[in-house]
Formats: C-alpha cells, sequence, structure tokens
C-alpha cells in the first residue's frame, strides 16, 4: 500500500525487496519452482527505491521533488 501511495518510497522498497529474497532463497518455502518470479519482483522493488518517489506521489508533495540532471 505505501509503494502504491508514493510514501517512503525507498524506505519500503528496500524492505520489500529484502522480503522477496528472503522468500525466494529460504530452503523451506513450499514453493521452490516460483523461486524466479521472487527474484523478479525484488530485483524490481530494488529499483523503485533507487529511483524514488513519481511526480504524482505522497513524497513528492511532502518533501519536493528530486530531479538529477544527469549531463
Amino acid at each position: 500500500m505505501f509503494l502504491l501511495a508514493g510514501l517512503w518510497t525507498p524506505v519500503i522498497g528496500v524492505l520489500v525487496a529484502l522480503d522477496e529474497a528472503w522468500i525466494a532463497f529460504s530452503l523451506y518455502s513450499p514453493g521452490r519452482e516460483d523461486m524466479w518470479v521472487h527474484i523478479f519482483v525484488a530485483i524490481l522493488a530494488a529499483s523503485v527505491a533507487m529511483l524514488g518517489p513519481g511526480a504524482w506521489s505522497i513524497d513528492a508533495r511532502l518533501f519536493g521533488r528530486q530531479r538529477f540532471d544527469i549531463d
């Protein structure tokens, strides 16, 4: 819910990535055939955490939109 609303995007993105990686590499996971789905979601969550909140997110309204200009 936090990622959908754009609240605490970097923190929640890292937590979701760690949780999905834990599920993917857990030895006692019931669905070992779904390991690649969890790895994909972990990579997606880590990239969302690195990108940060979008223009219409709650974080952008509270803290201002941060833009990086790469020359």
